[in-house]
């Protein structure tokens, strides 16, 4: 009965029960017993969503029991993982096997099924988020049957389950299709924000990797140039010290001392926000592909984040830079602008259309509703959808017009849930009721 809160504090719970299975068969005793009693159960994964996806009041399962690579054939590139391996892990294991992820995030806390099933992305304009790189999963539904799902078998629940939202069932295995490991460029430095909108296009299709941060209030925007380098290449990673002092003291320490500052007096939040991004550093190195998309993240914030045509980014966020000014309470955190491909994962943020992603932030302890609750208006004037794992208010009603296949998941959900064993007061608000 130990309270559970996620990482940002914006979700808790307190569990009747925890299930701490060590394989699959233990996986599935506890689920059936769950189900015998009409009771609920929900994976609580590692806390990094910002929405309550993962909060159990009845019954909770924590996979920290069962991690690490399951089996791993290099040539193909096809590695099995236990679900309750985080990224970190996941990216070490693969790297002293020589592969590696072709896509990540940007934080590496998430256990491998947490990130799948909320459809975590990196950046890549032709490359997907991480449920694209699954070749097969292994679920065990709440009958406690295990099954198997891909491409070749049974297809559409491999094709609503890679972001399942954890209503399906609980993931036991993910097989990934990895590649050979490989360097990445990082290329790093502020440029005019007007600059940037102007070529955002381009650089997004000229690089592997395109990303920008803006700082409410300044002119710079922090731009992310990451790419492939030949396999001849050499490492050239920054330095320790220049890595302990650009990313732990300037981008944590620094950055955090700013925001609390701004917290406690409001009325320097505008300027301390110039401040930042006047004084954005440039840096450049290469390193193996998991560190140069991993950046630790230290300063605590809440989050919102909505896919959208990549063709309305430009409009999209005039409209945002607009209104920010308007807002009654000001905002220390940058936002964040990603691209990925199309995919055709059901309930993909991605699914059937090339999507930017923008991210709005606020510091933790904040006021943050009048501006996430704006930028949800303004983003739905395109049809946003809302990253699963981020704040929003959006229901099923509304959801259903903006995914294609909502129904589809609907269907498959009520195949192998009827009960709604899976389900919670989060998944109630976004799927409905079972």
């Amino acid at each position: 009965m130990t309270r559970w809160t996620n990482w940002a504090g914006t979700a808790a719970a307190t569990p009747l029960r925890v299930h701490r299975p060590r394989d699959t068969d233990a996986i599935a005793e506890a689920i059936s017993r769950s189900a015998a009693d009409g009771r609920r159960l929900r994976p609580l994964g590692s806390g990094h969503s910002f929405t309550a996806i993962a909060a159990a009041n009845s019954d909770a399962m924590e996979l920290t029991g069962w991690t690490g690579i399951a089996s791993a054939d290099v040539e193909k590139g096809l590695v099995t993982v236990r679900s309750g391996t985080t990224l970190k892990q996941l990216n070490a294991e693969l790297d002293a096997l020589g592969l590696a992820m072709t896509n990540l995030g940007d934080i590496d806390a998430q256990t491998v099924a947490g990130a799948i099933s909320t459809g975590t992305h990196g950046t890549g304009a032709r490359l997907g988020g991480i449920a694209t790189q699954i070749a097969a999963l292994e679920l065990v539904l709440a009958d406690g049957t295990v099954v198997t799902c891909s491409a070749d078998e049974r297809p559409d629940l491999f094709a609503a389950a890679r972001v399942g939202l954890g209503a399906l069932g609980v993931i036991s295995t993910v097989t990934l299709q990895c590649e050979p490991s490989f360097l990445l460029s990082a290329q790093e430095r502020p440029e005019p924000l007007e600059q940037v909108l102007e070529g955002f296009d381009q650089f997004a299709d000229e690089n592997d990797h395109f990303e920008f941060y803006w700082f409410p209030y300044g002119k710079n925007a922090l731009v992310k140039r990451n790419n492939r380098l030949p396999a001849s290449s050499e490492r050239r990673p920054l330095s320790r010290v220049k890595e302990f002092v650009d990313y732990e003291i300037t981008e944590n320490v620094a950055f955090g001392g700013l925001c609390r500052l701004g917290r406690a007096v409001p009325k320097l939040v505008q300027p301390l926000g110039k401040f930042a991004s006047n004084i954005l550093s440039a840096r450049e190195y290469s390193d193996t592909s998991h560190r140069v998309f991993v950046t630790h993240r230290g300063v605590r914030f809440v989050e919102s984040e909505f896919a959208i045509p990549r063709e309305a980014l430009l409009d999209v966020f005039a409209e945002l830079r607009a209104f920010v000014p308007k807002l009654e309470n000001p905002i220390a955190f940058p936002v964040e602008v990603r691209v990925a491909a199309a995919d055709d994962i059901w309930l993909s943020t991605a699914n059937g259309r090339d999507s930017a992603y923008i991210a709005i932030h606020q510091f933790v302890g904040m006021p943050y509703r009048e501006y996430f609750a704006g930028f949800a208006s303004i983003v739905g004037e395109v049809g946003g959808r809302p990253h699963w794992g981020k704040m929003h208010d959006l229901d099923a009603t509304t959801l259903r017009s903006r995914y294609p296949r909502f129904d589809d998941f609907l269907r498959i959900r009520k195949e192998v849930d009827p009960a709604g064993v899976f389900t919670n007061t989060y998944l109630d608000r976004v799927l409905g009721t079972v």
